[in-house]
């Protein structure tokens, strides 16, 4: 499965437990650590665990092995790593506190209106 591959299941699993301001960072030539990271938030503790769960469950049903998952129980900032895809789900009050698309800004922004449409 290729990373842009691997990017829709995760886009689509964010969308489909209501992540919120979903998008995702085309890191090709910018970091060594993955292709692609996908942003997104959660309103509340158990929404932010509910998205991460979702990924990992649609990864695995696809057969993806997802290499790590961190911050789950502390639902502030979950990282589900899926290796060409990383993962960051959020909670609403820390998203703009770690910025992480201001950060990465040189990185261009992927279209996944097609994968959040369907």
């Amino acid at each position: 499965m290729s990373s842009q591959d691997v990017l829709h299941v995760v886009a689509k699993a964010a969308d489909d437990k209501k992540a919120e301001e979903i998008i995702a960072l085309n890191m090709q030539g910018i970091s060594l650590m993955a292709d692609y990271f996908v942003i997104c938030h959660g309103n509340n503790d158990k929404q932010v665990q509910a998205i991460a769960r979702e990924i990992k469950y649609q990864a695995e049903e696809k057969g993806l092995n997802v290499k790590r998952l961190e911050g789950f129980d502390e639902a502030k900032w979950i990282l589900v790593d899926l290796g060409d895809v990383i993962a960051h789900v959020f909670h609403r009050d820390e998203r703009g506190y770690y910025n992480l698309e201001k950060l990465w800004g040189d990185a261009p922004i992927e279209d996944l209106n097609s994968e959040l449409l369907s």
